[in-house]
């Protein structure tokens, strides 16, 4: 473009979100995922172009006024305008691309069985919103199937030198024998192709015992417990079939995990639902007197009408909590420690990455699950779903119908989205979350919205104070990309 149509052009607010962090302005520019410090030159730019349209010319003479060289103001113009900060007037809003056609799988959820030894009401598999359609299929996964899936995951992750299992359930550790000749069988067969695989698994830890523990901490495999806090809290819900809470079998077998496991950080995943929605106790006995590295929380997913879904007004007492801890993480990052609020570590980890997502996950994308019968599904959420069965261990992926998910879990179908500034992060939200709420895994979860909103502005600052104040924070989360 000639210096004559530069200067002449004329130019807008582009799509972004402005927040401070350690006294400094930010943009978050939404359509690259990116963020931009503004410093006092950018930040007049924004305000001239906040009371309309003005063009190059019209914003270097402005900066010239305020005691910039013209070489100086526009080339800053047009930092800002590259960096999509401001826009032209012929601006076409860009979409999120799909990914690339064949794109390699990283992970694989393998169900090693659809039985458990609790009753949690609110089990997404089998509680009163299950999606599961189990009868007539095979309770425990058998090793050909186990064998064939390792096979297929290697098969279709192709130019990747690391790939992932995680084990799961029903309750995984109810299939050990199992878990440990797929470990040792898919070790092997990575290594004759001179590859890794890592592991991990979730358990409600009722089965552990001091021969698993050492197994898991011998082999590196990274353990979640699904844990909802002190007796009161986690007895709730998960319970056994006949209606016994569970805390007192997992809290000694836990303590022992924790103590045992060598190799790698144990995190806890914490369920919230009505009644159980004290996040800071849960956290604090979570962490510090059960000694859990990390600690995440979700709310339930469920019916508006269950009797344990949480209202909006319970969520908003979550968003208060939630922001207790995500402020004692900031003094923990500002002194160069970690915290363990996973649910703020992994916001931070996918600012940091810039992320900008054409789906809210990896859901059928670079991850699907596999049952004991050997279907497949999107992801374990969806496992021994007939209705969303996207292949079979035996013949492959149904690309049609895997194609068919994607597109309709694509951002650029969810309308709803296309205004919304969080969209890079949150891309519409859980495909099971929408099913369940709106019986369909392309809608967006709309009654998150705000909510959403609101934790990513919090951790947005977080993340600006800590890069204004202590940035070499910032270096772990690097190391944490490229593991």
């Amino acid at each position: 473009m000639s210096a004559t149509a530069t200067e002449t052009r004329s130019y807008r607010l582009g799509e972004f979100h402005q927040f401070e962090g350690g006294q400094r302005k930010f943009l978050y520019l939404v359509p690259a995922g990116a963020i931009f410090e503004l410093d006092n030159a950018a930040a007049a730019v924004i305000e001239r172009l906040s009371g309309g349209e003005a063009t190059h010319e019209d914003l270097v003479e402005s900066l010239a006024e305020e005691g910039f060289t013209f070489d100086d103001a526009s080339e800053l113009v047009e930092e800002m305008f590259l960096s999509r900060a401001i826009i032209s007037r012929e601006h076409v809003p860009e979409t999120v691309a799909n990914p690339p056609a064949g794109f390699p799988l990283q992970s694989l959820v393998m169900n090693l069985t659809n039985q458990c030894n609790l009753s949690c009401t609110y089990c997404y598999e089998f509680g009163e919103d299950k999606v599961a359609t189990p009868d007539g299929k095979p309770k425990f996964m058998d090793i050909e199937t186990a064998k064939a899936s390792v096979e297929f995951l290697l098969e279709q992750s192709k130019g990747r030198k690391s790939v992932h299992i995680t084990f799961f359930g029903g309750e995984t550790l109810m299939n050990f024998p199992l878990l440990k000749e797929v470990v040792t069988y898919a070790t092997e067969r990575a290594a004759e192709q001179g590859r890794s695989v890592d592991f991990s698994l979730t358990t409600n830890g009722t089965l552990l015992t001091p021969a698993i523990i050492e197994f898991l901490s011998e082999n590196s495999i990274g353990v979640t417990v699904s844990m909802d806090g002190p007796p009161e809290l986690h007895n709730k819900l998960r319970v056994f079939a006949n209606g016994r809470g569970s805390y007192d079998i997992i809290e000694p077998r836990v303590k022992a995990l924790i103590n045992g496991h060598r190799t790698r950080p144990i995190v806890a995943r914490v369920t919230l639902t009505k009644g159980v929605t004290d996040v800071v106790r849960i956290y604090r006995h979570l962490k510090d007197e059960m000694g859990f590295h990390e600690v995440g929380f979700a709310p339930v997913t469920t019916s508006p009408d269950r009797l344990y879904s949480i209202d909006e007004g319970g969520m908003d007492g979550v968003f208060d909590q939630f922001r207790i801890l995500a402020e004692e993480y900031l003094e923990y990052a500002l002194r160069g420690e970690m915290h363990g609020f996973t649910n703020v570590s992994d916001t931070i980890a996918e600012l940091y990455q810039g992320v900008n997502k054409s789906h809210p996950c990896g859901a059928g994308l670079g991850l699907v699950g596999v049952g004991p019968s050997g279907d497949i599904a999107p992801c374990h959420r969806f496992v021994d779903s007939d209705t969303h069965t996207i292949g079979h261990i035996s013949t492959g992926l149904d690309l049609e119908k895997q194609n068919d998910f994607l597109t309709r879990g694509h951002i650029g179908a969810k309308y709803d989205c296309h205004s919304c500034w969080a969209r890079p992060l949150c891309a519409g939200g859980c495909h099971h979350e929408a099913f369940v709420r709106y019986g369909d895994t392309g809608h967006a979860n709309l009654h998150y919205c705000d909510w959403i909103r609101g934790w990513t502005d919090l951790c947005l600052r977080i993340f600006g104070t800590i890069s204004a104040e202590n940035p070499e924070f910032l270096e772990k989360f690097a190391e944490r990309k490229a593991l």
